[in-house]
């Protein structure tokens, strides 16, 4: 992947997961990360309040991690982006969210599947996208 297609990527990736993470956790799972929350209540910020410079600079760079993966691992389609995507989040997720449970008490142990599970599937539409970025104008 040249560097024009490596940064339209993960600009493209970064938006996929603002935005289909904000479709998924900020209006499906709200209420059910609410309700399975850790003991530790009220610590996630008022919507009024969320630092939107800094959510964007993270999705952001997911999408870069994504698109660098890919760019080394010679992912150029849209079926191993998806299938490959899926994998990353759900051990970025599952790892993270593993680490959170045991070490804090923000979390249960149903919130942390429910996030992998979300996570892959975010990051699987992402993958797809950030591949399909990848494999333009390739012959197939």
């Amino acid at each position: 992947m040249n560097t024009n297609k490596f940064i339209l990527a993960g600009i493209a990736g970064g938006v996929i997961f603002f935005f289909v993470g904000y479709l998924a956790y900020g209006v499906l799972l709200t209420n059910f990360s609410m309700a399975h929350a850790g003991p530790v209540k009220n610590v996630a910020r008022d919507p009024d309040k969320i630092l939107f410079l800094y959510l964007i600079i993270g999705n952001l760079l997911y999408g870069f991690l994504f698109a660098y993966i890919f760019s080394k691992a010679g992912i150029a389609t849209v079926t191993k982006g998806a299938v490959t995507g899926a994998i990353i989040g759900f051990l970025i997720s599952a790892s993270y969210g593993l680490i959170e449970y045991s070490t804090s008490w923000l979390t249960s142990r149903t919130a942390v599947l429910v996030d992998a599970v979300a996570f892959a599937v975010i990051s699987a539409i992402a993958g797809a996208v950030i591949a399909w970025i990848a494999g333009m104008g390739k012959k197939r």
